[in-house]
């Protein structure tokens, strides 16, 4: 079992939003994950639905997934904008960008990353949960499958969560990260971005994370039209002098609090471990 005492910035490997319906919402009653359904229909009622609570006890151990290969995750030019899309804060990725192995069919070329964080201890933002847990903050990093058509064949999609385990709060916050979110005060609006001039790899965001174990499961996109394409894969993460990731000043979105946990499915749930 992966270690319990994580601060989940979950990178969720996520693709461009242009199928996004614009009347959804996380938290007003006429908008809010009980009225997806009727927002889109075709797949945010179906039975293999993201987010989910991951039970390490039912997951089961698969040797033939294997270790992935990451590509362009050292390149200091693989992110090129920031913006606050309204919901959430999302990091366009350059091309040549992507990600293989792992059980994966073939190569999936990544396309952006986003963040999901609530405030503070009192208001856990993770969309997963691992055993019942929700973590402060996911980090969402979603790629597409070229070959397929993504948002339809059942896995067009990869997505790689990485759990985040802060271990101390005393050294001060990662460079890479501390760039990263000194964007945010340019952004603190909805439709406000801007590009990322500083060399930044995501190798460095990713600092200390153990890529040799992950869970997997077969799901969807986590809000409408939550499109059951995506193959998902939740890897361990240790930050160890992670102060805090959110900015000085409040970034205004709707998605400071995580969404509804899926459970009406029966899931299959993997992990792998590299021994």
């Amino acid at each position: 079992n992966f270690p319990m005492k994580w601060f989940v910035v979950a990178l969720a490997v996520c693709t461009t939003a242009s199928m996004v319906f614009g009347a959804w919402c996380y938290h007003l009653p006429e908008c809010n994950y009980n009225r997806w359904p009727q927002i889109a229909p075709k797949y945010c009622d179906g039975c293999r639905q993201s987010p989910i609570n991951i039970v390490s006890s039912k997951a089961t151990g698969d040797p033939s997934l294997g270790a992935f290969t990451f590509h362009g995750f050292d390149s200091t030019s693989a992110m090129t904008k920031i913006e606050n899309t309204g919901k959430t804060v999302k990091v366009t990725l350059a091309g040549g960008v992507g990600v293989e192995g792992g059980g994966l069919s073939e190569r999936y070329d990544s396309l952006q990353f986003h963040l999901h964080w609530g405030n503070g201890a009192s208001v856990p933002g993770s969309e997963h949960t691992v055993d019942g847990k929700r973590y402060p903050m996911e980090v969402a990093k979603t790629s597409a499958n070229m070959s397929y058509n993504r948002y339809r064949d059942s896995t067009g999609l990869a997505a790689l969560g990485f759990l985040i385990d802060v271990r101390n709060y005393q050294t001060g916050q990662p460079e890479a990260w501390r760039k990263l979110t000194s964007y945010l005060h340019n952004i603190k609006l909805k439709g406000q971005s801007i590009a990322i001039s500083s060399a930044i790899t995501l190798n460095q965001l990713l600092s200390g994370v153990d890529r040799t174990k992950y869970y997997r499961y077969l799901g969807s996109l986590t809000t409408p039209t939550c499109n059951e394409a995506v193959v998902w894969t939740n890897v361990h993460i240790i930050i160890t002098q992670l102060t805090r990731i959110q900015p000085d000043q409040p970034v205004r979105t709707q998605g400071t609090a995580a969404p509804h946990l899926c459970t009406k499915r029966g899931l299959t749930l993997l992990w792998f471990v590299i021994t």
